[in-house]
């Protein structure tokens, strides 16, 4: 199936956070498709500056950042990076996360290190908060902006063997709405993609193919996820589309968990 990019993004300014690699890379190459300058950020900065050199070459508007979500100065640096390229903040996709580039344990509960756990944290929780007060000023100056976090599926049905994971997801989901509270008087939307198990990997070894095809048996959409299935919903969520919808999160898993 062909998909037609509409120029949706047309003007938007956006920050995609764990953009060096996997999803949010493919959510970089879709906004600048759809019209959006972008800002790719990742701790890895190597990664981010061959992405945006490879967005340029095609003739989009893109830079990329270093940054450590964990840091709210590395945070800052990164908007004022985005300010000083491009004029202005519009998007921010709160994507970078401790789970597959940044891999994690799994574990039972009373077997993972505290120090993971405090890493899972800093990284899934604290993270996307300071991002969120990295973008607010620039946000609340022009009286518009669009935050879009990302949570699981796991946060929703549970997911044993990696608890300290779906404690930070589940947490992004009440960050959502108390955020989305907080911001809207200041014109900012914010709302949430939570995925189920996506085929996000760039070189996925044999366990992990298998581990996403398991994730089909209780699909009613039985096929395997892929990156491509989220483009859509997160363009939706930074468009004017969703201009009035604020403290949402929509899941995306072909049908696993219904509500």
């Amino acid at each position: 199936m062909t998909t037609t990019h509409l120029g949706r993004l047309s003007d938007r300014v956006a920050i995609i956070t764990g953009a060096g690699h996997g999803i949010g890379k493919v959510y970089a190459r879709r906004f600048v498709a759809e019209g959006a300058s972008v800002v790719l950020a990742d701790i890895d900065g190597s990664s981010v500056e061959e992405g945006a050199e490879e967005l340029r070459k095609k003739g989009f508007q893109a830079i990329g950042v270093q940054v450590d979500v964990r840091d709210q100065g590395s945070m800052n640096a990164m908007a004022d990076a985005a300010t000083s390229a491009f004029g202005k903040i519009t998007v921010l996709i709160n994507n970078a996360a401790l789970f597959a580039t940044v891999p994690m344990s799994r574990s039972p509960f009373n077997e993972i290190e505290v120090e993971e756990w405090d890493r899972m944290m800093a990284i899934n929780l604290r993270g996307p908060w300071l991002a969120a007060r990295a973008v607010f000023p620039a946000m609340t100056k022009q009286g518009y902006g669009k935050v879009v976090n990302i949570s699981s599926g796991t946060a929703l049905k549970g997911s044993a063997s990696r608890i300290h994971y779906v404690t930070s997801k589940a947490g992004i989901l009440g960050f959502t709405k108390t955020l989305a509270r907080e911001m809207a008087p200041s014109g900012i939307t914010v709302n949430c993609v939570a995925p189920g198990s996506t085929l996000s990997e760039e070189h996925p070894d044999a366990d992990t193919l298998a581990m996403r095809d398991a994730a089909k048996s209780d699909r009613a959409i039985a096929r395997v996820q892929h990156p491509s299935d989220l483009e859509g919903a997160v363009v939706f969520f930074a468009s004017a589309d969703s201009d009035f919808i604020t403290g949402q999160t929509l899941v995306i898993d072909g049908g696993s968990f219904m509500h």
